[in-house]
């Protein structure tokens, strides 16, 4: 008690002028006039509200991936596989990315991003995962469609890739890495059109694009200014100081395929029934072959087209429908474009003569 009446005034004193400093404090902010008159100023730290979007961000590239990413999908194959215990589980074999083209469920994809799948996931744009099955299948040009139970779906619209033009805006829309990254826009240009891809035995002519195209992106949509479909993203060259070189199987292309997997679950081919070697397929199996022109005919299947127009093994085929073949990749383009039951003229040579027969093409038997 004596401490306190000793100290008292002190501390009476200390209250008193806490007191006055915070009023006169708190006086200069209240009386301090805001440089508008009408608004707090930390109200210009708030965002604007619903503001609209100006012609400078509402670009082509904003557009045409509001037209096109609701109908991008994400797709989960999966295949069983032994666990630690011996027991039978579904596995995650990878991700990849499609695109719904008809509102009652039917996606165009890549044949690698289904591929041996026993069970498939499609991921919608909306959050919804849903089993999808396989239409058909085309390995030779790495297209496939796959099927959901859906009806009242969003549509990408195809555009006419035989209209693009080099330097043209491209979009790419897909999963790159998986659907961590579902639904992502990449953007770049049309790099080059119509270039020449060798894979095995066929040559693929796609659309080349610097917008990047990961891993994940396969089937996904190439996408021009306009928001329509020009390619569906496939094989992206991953060598290392390799960037920016990605592409896409034109629409052009895609569409009779993805057309006739809906209709008949495959792809149906003109088949010559020749087994065929050329330079460079031949140094791949140890081989050397000393012809300057033509494709080597190492197997004839008896029976088929070839054997009965009395094409052997040996022979080397100069000349099929009147264009020069010096590739398997060439004659393969050839018979691609001809009708299953139509007759072809084939020039071969055997033993230094060349002779010229007639061919009926029948349709190539399911591998």
């Amino acid at each position: 008690m004596a401490f306190f009446k000793r100290f008292a005034p002190y501390i009476v004193v200390a209250i008193l002028g806490a007191l006055i400093g915070g009023g006169l404090v708190t006086g200069c902010a209240l009386g301090k006039p805001d440089p508008k008159g009408d608004a707090p100023r930390s109200g210009a730290l708030k965002p604007p509200v619903n503001a609209p979007l100006s012609e400078a961000r509402n670009t082509p590239i904003v557009r045409a991936a509001q037209m096109v990413g609701p109908a991008v999908v994400g797709i989960t194959n999966k295949a069983y596989a032994q666990d630690y215990f011996n027991r039978k589980v579904l596995v995650e074999q990878g991700t990849g990315s499609g695109v719904i083209f008809d509102s009652n469920g039917y996606i165009a994809t890549n044949n690698h991003v289904v591929e041996n799948a026993q069970e498939l996931v499609v991921s919608l744009s909306d959050g919804r995962t849903v089993k999808g099955k396989v239409v058909g299948t085309d390995p030779a040009t790495d297209l496939a469609v796959v099927k959901v139970d859906l009806t009242g779906l969003p549509v990408a619209k195809f555009g006419d890739s035989d209209s693009l033009m080099v330097g043209e805006p491209a979009i790419a829309i897909g999963n790159p890495l998986g659907l961590e990254f579902q639904g992502s826009v990449t953007a770049g240009v049309i790099s080059a059109l119509n270039r020449s891809i060798e894979i095995g035995d066929r040559r693929f002519k796609l659309i080349q694009t610097d917008a990047a195209i990961n891993p994940g992106n396969s089937g996904g949509a190439l996408v021009n200014a306009d928001g329509l479909v020009v390619g569906i993203n496939s094989a992206k060259v991953s060598v290392s100081g390799v960037e920016g070189i990605g592409f896409a199987i034109p629409i052009n292309s895609a569409r009779p395929i993805l057309q006739s997997l809906i209709e008949k679950g495959k792809v149906v081919r003109s088949y010559l029934g020749v087994g065929l070697l050329d330079k460079n397929s031949a140094a791949r199996y140890g081989y050397e072959l000393t012809i300057d022109k033509g494709v080597y005919v190492a197997k004839v299947v008896k029976n088929g087209p070839a054997y009965k127009a009395g094409i052997r093994q040996g022979d080397i085929i100069l000349n099929v429908a009147g264009t020069e073949t010096n590739s398997v990749p060439d004659l393969r383009a050839i018979l691609d474009a001809q009708q299953v039951g139509s007759t072809v003229n084939v020039v071969f040579s055997r033993n230094g003569q060349t002779t010229t027969v007639s061919v009926t093409l029948e349709e190539m038997p399911a591998q």
